[in-house]
């Protein structure tokens, strides 16, 4: 498989895209894309740093992220 294809799955048979992961396709943005399950691992909440402030981001009983400062 080509690069063009993981980006472009048009060119692939009609519902065959649905073998292959979203880990293939690169988001518009161009930027990454990581699973939450990568993220939190075996936690619901995480911090990050940001312009020397520091965030949490945690997974709400609902299944849902919240983020705060």
């Amino acid at each position: 498989m080509t690069a063009s294809t993981a980006q472009d799955p048009s060119c692939l048979a009609p519902g065959a895209e649905a073998l292959f992961t979203t880990a293939l396709v690169r988001p518009a943005t161009g930027g990454r894309r990581l699973s939450s399950a990568e993220l939190f691992e075996q936690t619901r909440e995480i911090e990050i740093e940001h312009n020397g402030a520091i965030y949490r981001l945690r997974i709400t009983s609902m299944g849902r992220l919240i983020l705060t400062k």
